[in-house]
């Protein structure tokens, strides 16, 4: 990894795991700890906020430049031509996350109960930054995760499909990002460093009903670029073609580096994403079954109960 890149990630209090990994907390873990506020995710799923390890098995490595990433974007590369040992990687990002964690322990505000279960995260969220499926043996990680009792998210943008079909050790629960609902919007929104990642994209929404896995479709909102009532229509089609369990409807948040490519404007109120999945819901059939006003988004299910993953 490039010095000044990784200068800079540090900086940002990413820890750097082994050459192309990395782990940092998300504010959520700060507010489980402190003042007992879970992240959407335990609501809507059952993971616990303050046991779930964040990291990326791609810290500098992507396929696109999406306009509302609020991440560093300095990508440098777009494969890992010597990839880390899975096992390693594990390790060391339970180990660099014990020690980002340190810290809370000495504040009068946290939970000592939930700071020691902390310590021994039971969820890995394969989600911080970069592509991950860029990581030519991620499933040998993800059966290293459940061998040891933890679930796993894996959030994509869709654009290795072949990736994805190749799993032997699907992750517990199966993100793709889903921000544009054509083309023309792909393009200049997630901004592909590749030429087809269109195409792949529709490969991977072709392949998601076939994984035997918990599946979930990502819509990432931003007023201006894809909440028109024709965006919804569009977003329909791909969703019915996807067949996810769940759909999450998600309001963009102006923050980080996002603020360098867009405006306060951008940033839909919860009750435009409300509305937007509630018209995605009618088209779909779909079941509005929770919602989350401060993270600004809605949880969409094929059916009325959603089962929990909490264990």
């Amino acid at each position: 990894m490039n010095e000044e890149i990784k200068a800079i990630l540090k900086k940002q209090h990413y820890a750097i795991v082994g050459n192309h990994s990395g782990v940092k907390l998300c504010h959520w873990m700060r507010q489980s700890l402190l003042y007992n506020r879970v992240c959407y995710k335990q609501t809507f799923y059952g993971i616990e906020t303050h046991r779930c390890l964040q990291m990326t098995t791609a810290i500098n490595h992507c396929t696109q430049t999406c306009l509302f990433c609020w991440r560093y974007q300095g990508f440098t590369e777009k494969e890992i031509k010597e990839p880390d040992d899975p096992e390693f990687i594990l390790e060391k990002s339970i180990k660099a996350h014990r020690k980002l964690i340190t810290g809370f322990k000495g504040d009068k505000r946290c939970d000592l109960k939930k700071w020691k279960e902390a310590n021994e995260p039971k969820h890995v969220a394969c989600s911080l930054t970069g592509e991950p499926t860029i990581y030519p043996r991620l499933d040998e990680f993800f059966e290293i995760c459940h061998k040891r009792g933890m679930t796993t998210f894996l959030v994509t943008n869709g654009t290795n499909p072949d990736v994805l079909e190749k799993l032997d050790t699907l992750p517990t629960q199966l993100y793709v990002s889903v921000t544009a609902p054509n083309k023309e919007v792909y393009k200049k929104l997630c901004r592909p460093l590749i030429s087809n990642g269109w195409e792949r994209l529709q490969k991977t929404i072709e392949l998601l009903p076939s994984l035997d896995t918990r599946t979930v479709i990502r819509h990432t909102l931003v007023n201006g670029w894809n909440m028109k009532e024709e965006h919804i229509r569009e977003f329909a089609k791909i969703d019915e073609k996807a067949s996810p369990m769940f759909i999450e409807p998600k309001g963009f948040v102006l923050v980080g580096y996002s603020r360098k490519r867009l405006t306060i404007d951008n940033m839909p109120f919860h009750s435009q994403v409300r509305d937007f999945a509630t018209k995605l819901a009618d088209f779909l059939g779909y079941y509005f079954v929770d919602e989350r006003p401060d993270s600004r988004v809605v949880l969409l299910s094929k059916e009325k109960e959603v089962k929990k993953l909490n264990r």
